[in-house]
């Protein structure tokens, strides 16, 4: 039996085959003893000088892993291998400590989608009178939708850009339109500014969740990447809370300066405060490190090079590297070694998007645009635009009704995030649907001929809470994450371009003709359609959706695979 025997001095492997022949068990401990002993004799000069100049002394410890074999030929003999590793090479799970500062960066682009979706809640009424288009609803429509216009445009070239570039320079390019969008917002002196403004601003947050989405899956633990991908959720929220409770006061200064006389474009403010965070996510993202799992596949991009194995060299030292940032040294050579299991040598140049769609990705594609669907056509949107509208109905300010919804979506993806590596994402995701079933439920029976008066206000209310705190806890950030982690390598971001497409547009066909469904066919058939449609989501996750918790990437490629065999 050949065995290896491996030492690590400052971070750097030195190795040494020797022929091992063991008979019996009970010379295996002084065949170790004879090894390193041949083996210090022939390196102790170097050990010695590297261990004096460094003064740090280190103990080696043995790890014996044992492993027994049958041989083909007589079946009787067994053979066992020794493995002697230093105590720098624990076999314990990389930490999050450090990858946790590079999602956070990633997380601002969660956060300006959250923002610009947001900002225009509390400011619409003092845009339209300062741009001259009060009372327009059309216009007024325009300057909320047309930001999911540019965001589908963004959304469908991420793919695209991500490839391409990368993902670290896909989060600059997306802060750039944001910087730029949002100061044409500031600055805009008519309704086809604003307009202009809003469609940059589209873009980028558009091409900023997708790629947030790879990055995050790409670089976290697999025992805390369900975590990290709650946090980008929880940025979302934040996003949406920092809009509202900027743009209350801004609102509220504006109002009193139309009722003196004296008017004052604060809200002008909310769009500048905006640039703030795109241009600290370009900036820091610079110090982030790139996506090993992109550095790895673009050298297969390269193979038809006369110069491959300069490039090879270039980016396997590359991606070694962003792991050494991401995982500490001592985790590298395992990671790349668990990377290099889902190549299978075909890179993403060669899939068409015919394939994506008729191919052998079919299956994949189905799952992850039918689940965005069915996130959108659960009627979450539909809550967020017009929760304020059935708060005001019975009484409640605006103000306090968006505060109330923020906080529940908040809470619920706090929740979620804690335990997206305990329960998994399936059933997180049974349990959201459910949740949001049993809320649409509760608005039926509010808008039925049964309840009357404050019954009918509790449920209403009620529902609408219970609906957003269960959107938040699974059908929220999970989409995103399981789509990410179960794509394969090769198409992971042009996939993931186009599900998040068929994502901005059924969130825009369900924006606008909400109220206008609500008022042709009325609350209760409206609510019970998307209490129906949660409820085939829940088939639907049962049936389709693979678990995917503390599994690395490629585990989870290969199970797929698996699973679609069978």
């Amino acid at each position: 039996m050949t065995g290896k025997i491996s030492f690590k001095y400052s971070g750097k492997y030195m190795t040494d085959s020797i022929a091992l022949e063991a008979c019996h068990m009970s010379k295996c401990t002084e065949t170790i003893a004879y090894c390193v002993g041949r083996y210090y004799l022939a390196s102790f000069g170097e050990v010695f000088f590297r261990l004096a100049m460094r003064g740090r002394q280190r103990v080696a410890s043995k790890d014996h892993v044992l492993g027994h074999d049958k041989d083909e030929n007589s079946g009787q003999r067994g053979r066992i291998s020794f493995l002697i590793a230093s105590t720098r090479t624990p076999n314990v799970r990389p930490g999050w400590q450090r990858s946790l500062r590079h999602v956070v960066v990633a997380s601002i682009s969660s956060f300006l989608y959250g923002y610009h979706i947001g900002v225009v809640n509390e400011t619409l009424e003092s845009i339209s009178i300062d741009l001259s288009f009060s009372g327009n609803t059309m216009a007024e429509g325009l300057v909320v939708s047309i930001c999911l216009g540019g965001a589908f445009v963004g959304s469908l070239f991420s793919g695209w850009i991500a490839d391409g570039v990368g993902r670290r320079r896909s989060f600059q390019l997306c802060a750039l339109p944001m910087i730029i969008g949002a100061g044409m917002s500031a600055t805009a002196k008519s309704l086809w500014g604003m307009l202009l403004g809003r469609l940059f601003v589209g873009t980028g947050i558009g091409l900023g969740p997708p790629v947030a989405a790879l990055y995050v899956a790409e670089i976290s633990p697999p025992a805390v990447r369900g975590a990290f991908g709650g946090l980008t959720q929880i940025a979302t929220c934040l996003g949406l809370m920092g809009s509202l409770f900027i743009g209350i006061p801004a609102k509220e200064i504006v109002e009193g300066s139309i009722l003196c006389g004296n008017y004052v474009h604060r809200w002008r403010i909310c769009f500048w405060v905006s640039i703030i965070p795109a241009t600290v996510l370009a900036l820091f993202m610079e110090t982030c490190a790139e996506s090993p799992h992109w550095l790895f596949k673009v050298i297969f991009l390269h193979k038809h090079l006369h110069f491959f194995d300069f490039v090879q060299r270039g980016r396997t030292n590359e991606a070694e590297a962003e792991f050494e940032k991401l995982l500490g040294g001592v985790h590298v050579k395992a990671a790349m070694t668990e990377l290099s299991k889902s190549d299978r040598g075909d890179g993403s140049d060669t899939v068409s998007l015919s394939e994506l769609f008729c191919g052998r990705h079919f299956r994949v594609m189905f799952i992850g645009s039918t689940l965005f669907a069915l996130q959108q056509l659960s009627g979450i949107n539909a809550v967020f635009y017009f929760s304020s509208t059935v708060f005001e109905s019975f009484g409640v300010p605006s103000d306090i009704a968006n505060t109330c919804v923020g906080l529940c979506n908040l809470l619920g993806s706090v929740i979620a995030m804690i335990l997206m590596d305990k329960l998994g994402r399936k059933v997180l995701l049974l349990g959201s649907f459910l949740g949001m079933a049993l809320a649409m439920g509760l608005q039926v029976t509010a808008a039925s001929s049964f309840a009357s008066g404050f019954g009918s206000m509790y449920l209403s209310v009620g529902g609408m809470l219970l609906f957003v705190l269960s959107f938040a806890l699974g059908a929220g950030p999970v989409p995103c994450l399981i789509m990410s982690e179960i794509l394969p390598n090769n198409i992971r971001a042009k996939a993931m371009a186009i599900c998040l497409a068929v994502h901005w547009v059924i969130n825009f066909f369900v924006g606008l003709f909400f109220l206008r469904l609500l008022e042709q066919i009325g609350a209760q058939f409206l609510y019970t359609s998307f209490g129906s449609f949660c409820l085939v989501a829940v088939i639907f996750v049962k049936k389709f959706i693979l678990e995917t918790k503390g599994k690395s990437l490629q585990e989870i490629e290969i199970a797929f695979l698996a699973q679609e065999a069978t």
